[in-house]
């Protein structure tokens, strides 16, 4: 059994391992796919000096009236040739006629006729309410960066440098099958010792919500030689990781951790010191050129899902250079209590309260109960030498 830090390492070591291939789509199909090259701009951004606002485009002078001469219009630009005492209506983003060098805004002036009067005790400064040429980019230089996520803000920078088509990583695809004989579909009702399967939903969510594709093997029975058969399937399968849950514990139907070293898989650990999620096994299938990731996740739905968030994803993210805020540090709200040398994670509610974060957890915290982790938004992590946090002391949470 090894430690939860070592495990996480040992996973993004052969996750970085894997083939990153491109692949080219449609600017429109390319939200929150991630950048496979830098991005450059192919112009200057904005390309020509515009009116940050609405209002009269001058030469910048101790003046405090001028004659109206004309307008310019976003897309309409006219050439001017004006003078310390004219000025110019202008629109916003409209290009700044070659000789203005201020904008003054609507607001700040009185309009009588021809003639443009400045209020009362208005401050003027050259240059002020101009958007310079480049003054976003300049051509030529890096306006995405490799391992970008493509989102609302982002594709717009895509849009306009011109990119039609971008080059994108695949999404990880990911096949998920779930094991055993207490397993019935979500369609019938079970009775005596049966459940219906969720693992595998909860796993398929997991991977659809971070924009990965996720492949639905089912469930089987615990017979060891049709689960071989599956994992042998699975294998000559166009993925990247095999998810299962169930099997790899040491009871006597556990039968996972030994297919697959039959099929060739390489243990890289099995039993991770933490709670929930102790029988958590991960290795490596690899053949010819192929590589797929295999991890084996305990039956049990909450340490499934524990298991995801705190080793699959984070692997991934770390993998894709995904750096944005996936844990928070929060003030805890009631006591806890952790009593051994395990690192756990607990499920609680973190919210925010006069610009502090905080945290609590009034679940049961049993490995079994889907409906508490469905009321939580993140898990509490406690390391392996902490014991019994109280109220008050801070603590970190991993968001859901």
């Amino acid at each position: 059994m090894i430690a939860y830090n070592e495990a996480l390492e040992l996973i993004k070591n052969e996750i970085e391992k894997l083939t990153l291939y491109k692949e080219e789509v449609d600017l429109l199909d390319s939200v929150n796919r991630i950048l496979a090259e830098d991005v450059i701009a192919d112009v200057d951004m904005p390309p020509f000096d515009n009116s940050a606002m609405d209002g009269y485009a001058i030469k910048f002078s101790k003046r405090k009236s001028w004659n109206i001469i004309g307008e310019v219009s976003a897309g309409n630009f006219s050439s001017f040739s004006i003078k310390e005492e004219d000025a110019v209506l202008i629109t916003t983003g409209s290009k700044i006629p070659q000789s203005a060098d201020t904008v003054v805004p609507v607001e700040d002036v009185v309009v009588e006729g021809k003639n443009l009067l400045l209020k009362g005790k208005t401050f003027l400064k050259k240059g002020i309410n101009i958007r310079l040429k480049g003054n976003d980019i300049s051509k030529g230089r890096i306006a995405l960066n490799k391992y970008t996520k493509i989102d609302s803000k982002t594709i717009a920078v895509l849009a306009s440098c011109g990119k039609e088509k971008v080059k994108v990583f695949p999404k990880l695809k990911a096949a998920i099958l779930a094991t055993g004989d207490e397993l019935v579909p979500i369609t019938k009702i079970p009775s005596g010792d049966k459940i219906r399967t969720s693992n595998t939903y909860a796993i398929y969510a997991a991977v659809k919500e971070m924009n990965y594709s996720p492949l639905m093997l089912g469930f089987v029975k615990d017979n060891e030689e049709i689960i071989q058969q599956k994992i042998k399937a699975a294998f000559g399968m166009n993925i990247n990781t095999l998810i299962t849950t169930g099997g790899v514990s040491v009871g006597k139907y556990d039968f996972l951790k030994e297919i697959f070293e039959k099929e060739g898989v390489k243990e890289i650990f099995w039993k991770v010191n933490i709670k929930p999620g102790k029988p958590f096994y991960f290795g490596v299938y690899e053949k010819k050129a192929k590589k797929i990731l295999v991890f084996g996740l305990p039956g049990n739905p909450v340490s499934a899902l524990v298991n995801f968030y705190v080793f699959i994803k984070p692997a991934i993210n770390n993998m894709f250079h995904q750096k944005h805020i996936s844990s928070i540090t929060a003030v805890l709200q009631c006591d806890l209590k952790k009593k051994d040398s395990k690192r756990h994670f607990l499920r609680g509610i973190l919210y925010e309260e006069n610009s502090e974060w905080k945290v609590t957890s009034g679940f049961s915290q049993s490995s079994g109960n889907l409906v508490e982790m469905s009321r939580a938004n993140c898990l509490i992590e406690i390391e392996e030498e902490r014991r019994n946090p109280l109220k008050g002391e801070k603590v970190k949470c991993i968001l859901m």
